[in-house]
């Protein structure tokens, strides 16, 4: 636990700052972030089989390529060009028809990287937006995240007693899930009505901030369900007493991509 808290304040300490910065300073940290879970990606997948070489490094270059597309755009949407899916498709696909004995490589491989770049690209570029337009938008996002996680901890821990999918994460209970998005929706549906939009309909920004809360912690459980697919407890080890940067930033990402489809009514 001690671990876990120290971690939490040194995370704090970075994070923090440079979230108030912004500009290129966020920029690059998030685009080390979006590398550092691409390799996460990477990394679980290697367990049943390796990739090549040439294949990894390209897909670090790629996401530092996207990221420099996307540092200091503000527009509040988030557009990929299709030369960029293009090339990605087809650099990641064309290597099949070059497997020999040396290079084992196939259309499975292909395509989780293909996959895993997009995912990885689109979710923190995307942080990397919303934070250029409008700090107050992502610390909503960020309330959101954080206080849902946290309380469904401690709802979970003191009163849970219903497994909420024990296949998949057998400590989350359905008290905790309650206990969070309760918690989650009414912390940061206060700081959006009081900071950002006094004008709102508060029905629509507390249906818009519930569904945010619960796309959450499903996209943990999404999160979850990979790393019990690849047998492992954490996708690293980089966060002492947290893990990797995808268990940190795993509902942060499905919040973020939630938030794309509902931002037309807040």
């Amino acid at each position: 636990m001690k671990k876990r808290i120290l971690s939490s304040i040194i995370m704090i300490l970075i994070f923090v700052p440079l979230l108030l910065i912004g500009g290129v300073l966020f920029s690059l940290f998030m685009t080390i972030l979006s590398l550092g879970a691409m390799h996460e990606l990477m990394t679980i997948r290697e367990r049943k089989k390796t990739f090549p070489p040439l294949i990894k490094i390209v897909s670090y270059l790629l996401i530092i390529f996207s990221s420099i597309l996307t540092y200091n755009q503000n527009v509040f949407s988030y557009t990929m060009s299709y030369q960029l899916i293009s090339f990605i498709i087809l650099i990641f696909l064309l290597p099949i028809l070059l497997k020999d004995k040396k290079m084992d490589y196939d259309i499975n491989d292909a395509l989780y990287l293909v996959a895993s770049l997009l995912f990885i690209n689109v979710a923190f570029n995307l942080i990397i937006v919303v934070r250029n337009y409008s700090l107050n938008y992502l610390i909503y996002l960020l309330l959101i995240t954080v206080i849902t996680d946290t309380f469904a901890l401690i709802t979970g821990m003191y009163i849970g007693k219903n497994k909420l999918a024990p296949t998949i994460s057998p400590h989350k209970t359905i008290e905790g899930f309650i206990g969070g998005v309760l918690m989650g929706t009414f912390v940061a549906t206060t700081f959006y009505y009081e900071v950002i939009d006094p004008g709102i309909s508060l029905v629509i920004l507390i249906f818009a901030t519930f569904f945010l809360s619960v796309v959450g912690q499903l996209g943990d459980l999404i999160f979850s369900s990979i790393k019990r697919t690849y047998g492992v407890k954490d996708f690293s080890n980089l966060i002492p007493g947290h893990g990797g940067i995808l268990d940190r930033f795993d509902s942060l990402i499905f919040v973020i991509l939630a938030f794309i489809l509902v931002m037309g009514l807040i």
